[in-house]
C-alpha cells in the first residue's frame, strides 16, 4: 500500500482581497492555467449574522501557488433564485475548451438547506448558474462539496457530501459528461467504527496520475466534529476501493484561540511530477498548502 508524506506546509496569502477583507476563508479550490495558479475561495462574514450570506465566492491568480491576487468583485454571490438566495459556498472548477464549469453549494434564504448548483461561463467574472444539480428532500440536510473525476471508460463521477442520521456522508453519481446528467449510485465508501473517521465523511480532491490508482484526499471526523484529512484510492473505474490510509495525513495544530474549531478540511489538489500540492483550510478561517510526496 502506498504512503503519502507531508513534506512542507505553507500559509496561503490573499492580497487585494477587496470583498474578502476581514472575512473567514474556506474552500480554496486551486488549479493550473498555463504557468499560473488560479483560485476560487469562499469568504464568510465574521461574525456571521442571520442577515449575512453564508458565503461569497471570489477568484484570483498566483505565480507561485501561495500568494494570490484576488479579483475586486465576487465571481459568484447570492442570487435571486430560492436555491442560492442565502449564500454561495464550496466552489469546484473544471476548465474546458468551451469555458468553465463551476459547481458550488447554494444556500436558501432561511439558511436551512444547501443544494448543488452548476454555473458556466467563458470567464470567471461572467458565470451564469445553469441548473440545480442535486437537492435533498426537505428536512434531510445539505448536498455540497462537489468533486469531479473521469473514469477509465471516459464517463464521469460526481462525489458529494450529504447528510444522513445526523452525520455527513459521501455520495456518488455517474454521468456521461462532467455536466451530467447525473444518476445517483451507491456510496463509494463509509465510516470506520474504530478510527478517526468514525462519524462524519466529506469529499476532498481526487488526483489521478498515470500508473497509479486515483486517490481522494477526503475529510473525516469523529462525533464531536474534529475534522482530519486522510486518503483513499479507487480502481480506475471507481467501482471499488483499493487502499485507505490508517491514520490522517493532516491534523490541525493547537489553535491559538481555545474557542476555534478543531478542523482541517481539504478542498483541492494540484499534482506535479514528484509532489502533490494539497490546499486546505484550518479552523474554517485560514488557508494552507501542504506539499505531499507519494511512496510506493
Amino acid at each position: 500500500m502506498p504512503a503519502y508524506v507531508v513534506e512542507q506546509l505553507d500559509d496561503v496569502v490573499l492580497t487585494g482581497e477587496g470583498l474578502l477583507a476581514g472575512m473567514d476563508l474556506m474552500s480554496p479550490f486551486v488549479w493550473m492555467e498555463g504557468n499560473r495558479c488560479r483560485i476560487m475561495v469562499r469568504g464568510v462574514p465574521r461574525p456571521l449574522t442571520a442577515t449575512d450570506p453564508t458565503g461569497i465566492i471570489v477568484a484570483g491568480a498566483s505565480l507561485d501557488g501561495i500568494h494570490f491576487i484576488m479579483d475586486p468583485t465576487a465571481a459568484i454571490g447570492p442570487g435571486t433564485q430560492p436555491a442560492d438566495a442565502g449564500g454561495c459556498e464550496d466552489p469546484t472548477v473544471l476548465p474546458t475548451d468551451k469555458g468553465y464549469l463551476v459547481y458550488y453549494t447554494g444556500v436558501d434564504a432561511a439558511h436551512r438547506q444547501g443544494s448543488m448548483i452548476l454555473a458556466t461561463g467563458l470567464d470567471l467574472a461572467a458565470l451564469v448558474p445553469q441548473q440545480l444539480v442535486l437537492k435533498a428532500p426537505s428536512g434531510e440536510g445539505n448536498i455540497k462539496e462537489a468533486t469531479l473525476a473521469q473514469t477509465s471508460a471516459g464517463d464521469w463521477r460526481l462525489f458529494y457530501e450529504y447528510a444522513r442520521d445526523d452525520a455527513s456522508r459521501i455520495g456518488m453519481a455517474g454521468g456521461p459528461t462532467p455536466a451530467g446528467p447525473w444518476t445517483v449510485m451507491p456510496d463509494p465508501f463509509g465510516i470506520r467504527e474504530d478510527s478517526w473517521d468514525n462519524w462524519h465523511l466529506s469529499t476532498g480532491p481526487i488526483v489521478a496520475r498515470a500508473g497509479e490508482d486515483p486517490v481522494m484526499f477526503y475529510n473525516g471526523a469523529t462525533h464531536d466534529a474534529r475534522w482530519r484529512v486522510g486518503w483513499i484510492s479507487f480502481s480506475p473505474d471507481f467501482a471499488r476501493v483499493t487502499g485507505r490510509g490508517l491514520e490522517p495525513l493532516l491534523v490541525p495544530p493547537p489553535a491559538t484561540d481555545r474557542a476555534a474549531t478543531d478542523i482541517a478540511f481539504a478542498a483541492s489538489a494540484v499534482p506535479s511530477d514528484d509532489r502533490i500540492a494539497l490546499y486546505f483550510s484550518l479552523e474554517d478561517r485560514l488557508l494552507r498548502r501542504a506539499l505531499l510526496r507519494r511512496y510506493a
